[in-house]
């Protein structure tokens, strides 16, 4: 079953409403535009219930299908990027220095085509609850609805979301069963030593050597603290010390990110992480403080529920543009959060070629809206069917 012929009848009207979010980028929870105008499409379209305010600007919309049954959950992001656009397209970011540029306005385009598509032909039972969701990007807003009790209060039973995937061919669709993204967590070490003049290095306790010395062995975790076959990332990715050419500083700072999939690596790697700073500080005579923030969990596909939406995606796209089985990858997602309180799936849509995701010229694919969106409706109609 190729794209549904209701949702390819509006595809122009996605690509307004998708053009006109483009144009109103805003970010984290903080998505006043944003929201406004996705509530005033799901009155228009006749959802049955609109429960705005969530996690500040998420809400949820339900629609009720013909009868009693089960209620699916489908997720949408709707927060944008603090990058400036470089699209050059004449629906550029009215907003200085925000844009789209991963591409959350077609997410959110797509779930509100399966909405108009859903609430005009109700051909399933039970209820939908479409969750659009604030702050992906920053500050985690989907684990926020789910504190707030989201899962519960709507009943959901099981979840779904999507996300574009630049480069891939267009309407592809890419999972996998289990572990799909990474667990991500930042870490932040501070040195204090004691500064002094460049000339006379043996009078200071030299902050900059230990911040090196510091990076360097934090890669032995991975190198040598860990089984080669367990995907692990550390990296180091901001060092900020010093002023001047003949100076020795007081303190240094060192930033960076860790990624894993195992709860058990990711114990490891703060254990380590910790001896390494107590033991460096110790050797070069400086003090050193580690504050390690655990992020946004793995993102895990439970397996039947990934398996029910390869079949769904076949249906749309075609067993040939699917891909079951595509591999891990050390991104990472809050979807994690709704996951670990239902079951469900994520999967990647291809939108073809262009510039990558955060990319100042990065620009959604309007042409793959509506195979999300029937990606979509048909979860629904497959999972709560009429008969």
């Amino acid at each position: 079953m190729p794209v549904v012929n209701r949702i390819a009848d509006f595809a122009e009207d996605m690509k307004t409403w998708r053009r006109h979010l483009h144009q109103i980028p805003e970010l984290s929870f903080d998505l006043p535009q944003t929201a406004a105008y996705v509530a005033d499409r799901l009155r228009e379209f006749g959802v049955d219930e609109l429960h705005e305010g969530i996690a500040q600007t998420g809400m949820v919309a339900i629609i009720n299908g013909q009868g009693p049954g089960p209620t699916i959950g489908l997720r949408a992001d709707m927060d944008a990027l603090p990058i400036a656009e470089e699209t050059g397209v004449d629906y550029a970011s009215g907003h200085d220095g925000k844009m789209h540029a991963c591409g959350h306005d077609g997410h959110t385009t797509m779930l509100l085509g399966a909405a108009k598509y859903l609430t005009e032909t109700r051909n399933f039972r039970g209820r939908v609850a479409l969750i659009f969701q604030p702050a992906e990007e920053n500050g985690g807003g989907a684990g926020v609805m789910v504190d707030e009790g989201i899962m519960d209060k709507f009943d959901v039973s099981q979840v779904y979301g999507i996300h574009n995937a630049p480069n891939y061919a267009v309407g592809s669709f890419i999972t996998t069963s289990g572990a799909l993204m990474a667990a991500v967590d930042t870490f932040h070490i501070y040195i204090q030593g004691v500064g002094g003049h460049g000339a006379m290095p043996h009078e200071t306790r030299d902050p900059v050597m230990a911040a090196c010395g510091i990076a360097q062995a934090i890669q032995t975790i991975v190198s040598r603290n860990h089984y080669a076959l367990e995907e692990l990332v550390v990296s180091v990715t901001q060092i900020h010390t010093g002023t001047v050419d003949n100076v020795i500083p007081d303190t240094a700072y060192i930033n960076g990110t860790v990624r894993t999939f195992d709860p058990a690596v990711q114990e490891m790697v703060i254990r380590r992480m910790q001896e390494i700073v107590d033991g460096q500080a110790a050797s070069y005579g400086v003090e050193a403080r580690l504050e390690y923030e655990r992020g946004y969990p793995a993102t895990i596909n439970d397996a039947d529920k990934s398996a029910f939406a390869v079949e769904v995606a076949s249906e749309i796209s075609g067993a040939a543009l699917v891909e079951p089985e595509g591999g891990r990858e050390m991104g990472a997602e809050d979807f994690s959060y709704m996951l670990q309180s239902r079951p469900g799936a994520y999967l990647f849509l291809g939108q073809g070629d262009g510039a990558g995701l955060h990319h100042p010229k990065y620009n959604f694919n309007d042409e793959v809206s509506p195979i999300g969106a029937s990606f979509f409706a048909r979860l629904v109609e497959r999972a709560q069917p009429l008969n």
